[in-house]
């Protein structure tokens, strides 16, 4: 498992502490950094002349080049994302493999046998690696304005200058506290459109038409279903962390559709969970557990010795269903995380 490593240092940021495992609920775009900012356009003017590929980042960073990128590196994560577009990559960093070699559940589609690995985890990035790709552009998620996922923090200028680079903002900030899952969702949208991808492929209009049904499924089972609570969590080895739902765009997309998640009440420094010891575990019972299932977190085979976990009454009910606290933001891989979440609502009982 590849598991990312806190940076060294007196204090955690939250950059850190969101790659460390804990039920961090990875998601929130920024806010007015909509279609509008990305272009794919051959038109003339001052808003990038003739250039073949146009598009503004959530850092407010245009890249114009003469040409659509054809080598394109990214996070696993983003990567995943552009290929539900029919978009490859050639290279790719962050968790993509588990000890197993089988994919990552951050690498959906991706052919992981297929792409040049550039490290894995936390800190890992071969520089010259990526040099040898000759990248056109760098793609990734950003969980602070300008600090790019999963590019060493030592060595990103470095990185940086061997390519344009395209930042997603994906978490919350106090400028923009009430953003939703349907954001990111838009603005990859508009990224892989830039990047020339067939917006009026099958594939790409039924995930979307799929993931409007299981909004509309949740919808329902949330209406239906009003007595039934939700925990968000991810588990560790000497932690079980609560997830704050206002601290993730797609937690906080769920209970706008009426889901009652679970709030827990002293969350950590930087706002997004509070961390229990296991003895605490049972500090917040729920119907349903979503459970973080990235490889960095602990799943429920690996967690019988843990007492207080076989009392909870959503493990002994039976009741936990998966959750990538940081989700694909395409429509195609965010249309199976609703439809499991009405599922489960839909099929739990009260044992709260």
């Amino acid at each position: 498992m590849s598991t990312p490593r806190l940076p060294r240092g007196p204090r955690l940021s939250r950059r850190s502490l969101l790659a460390t495992g804990g039920a961090l609920g990875a998601a929130a775009l920024v806010a007015g950094c909509g279609d509008d900012d990305a272009t794919n356009s051959s038109g003339s003017g001052d808003d990038g002349g003739d250039a073949a590929f146009r598009f503004t980042d959530d850092r407010g960073e245009t890249v114009t080049l003469d040409a659509v990128p054809e080598r394109v590196v990214a996070f696993i994560g983003s990567a995943a994302v552009l290929k539900d577009y029919g978009i490859d990559c050639t290279g790719v960093f962050g968790p993509t493999t588990g000890e197993n070699g089988e994919p990552d559940v951050q690498a959906g589609d991706v052919p992981v046998d297929r792409v040049t690995i550039l490290g894995q985890a936390w800190g890992e990035f071969n520089v010259e690696d990526y040099v040898g790709l000759e990248p056109q552009l760098l793609v990734t998620n950003m969980f602070e304005p300008g600090a790019l996922w999963y590019v060493p923090e030592e060595s990103s200028e470095e990185i940086t200058g061997f390519a344009p680079s395209v930042g997603i903002l994906v978490a919350p900030t106090g400028d923009h506290p009430d953003l939703r899952l349907t954001t990111p969702l838009e603005r990859y949208a508009a990224l892989a459109e830039a990047l020339d991808a067939d917006m009026t492929a099958t594939a790409v209009t039924e995930a979307r038409t799929r993931f409007e049904n299981a909004a509309e499924s949740l919808r329902r089972a949330a209406r239906d279903n009003p007595d039934i609570t939700v925990l968000a969590c991810s588990a560790a080895a000497d932690l079980f962390y609560a997830s704050d739902p206002s601290a993730s765009c797609d937690l906080a997309y769920f209970k706008d559709l009426g889901v009652s998640l679970v709030t827990p009440d002293e969350l950590d420094e930087g706002g997004f969970f509070q961390s229990l010891s296991w003895e605490n575990a049972d500090a917040y019972p729920a119907d349903v557990l979503l459970l973080d299932n990235r490889s960095v977190a602990l799943q429920p085979d690996a967690l019988t010795d843990k007492p207080t976990w076989g009392r909870l009454p959503a493990v002994r009910a039976d009741q936990i269903t998966p959750w990538n606290s940081e989700p694909r933001y395409s429509y195609a891989g965010c249309a199976p995380l609703l439809e499991q979440l009405a599922e489960a609502i839909r099929t739990a009982r009260k044992v709260s």
